[in-house]
């Protein structure tokens, strides 16, 4: 008769590196399995819901760094105990995460609108947009409030028609 494990899987993240990183890392931990046969924790993580394409093996601990995550991604997540005769449990929940560090910027729907800028926002963290027209001097157009989700945010610059030429980018604090 074999045995189950179960494991509960909540994911606590915290971004590793400059926040203008192309990749990055991101720190997970979880409640430990409350089953006394644990060997330890598979994680397993890819970009589209219920669809792991990477495996992480962390041993007999309740924390793991996964890294080289793309920003603007969104990234699900489960997790795995195993017992010392490597029986798996099933999956846990499924939580995801959108990894910050980018700026998408999509045209107004008609000539002359207002570009929309989008960007994920991770909680704990305030972020600035700011413009420029010489990439010399930078202004802030734009701040939000601290972060409380994980999410998209986004905002539209009704000054961009005045100028020719108009660079964006976002600092996060």
């Amino acid at each position: 008769m074999q045995k189950r494990i179960y494991v509960l899987f909540a994911l606590f993240a915290v971004l590793a590196g400059p926040s203008r990183a192309a990749a990055r890392n991101l720190a997970l931990s979880w409640n430990p399995s409350t089953d006394s046969d644990v060997a330890g924790y598979n994680i397993y993580y890819g970009t589209s819901a219920g669809n792991y394409t990477n495996k992480v093996t962390v041993g007999n601990t309740t924390t793991a760094t996964v890294s080289n995550l793309i920003a603007g991604a969104t990234y699900y997540f489960t997790a795995t105990a195993y017992n010392s005769a490597g029986v798996e449990s099933d999956f846990s929940n499924e939580t995801s995460f959108i990894v910050p560090g980018t700026l998408k910027l999509t045209p107004g729907v008609n000539v002359g609108d207002a570009p929309l800028i989008r960007f994920p926002v991770e909680p704990g963290h305030w972020y600035e947009v700011q413009a420029t027209s010489d990439l010399q001097s930078w202004t802030t157009i734009s701040q939000t409030d601290v972060a409380t989700a994980n999410e998209w945010v986004q905002y539209s610059d009704p000054d961009a028609a005045a100028f020719s030429s108009r660079f964006y980018r976002l600092v996060m604090h």
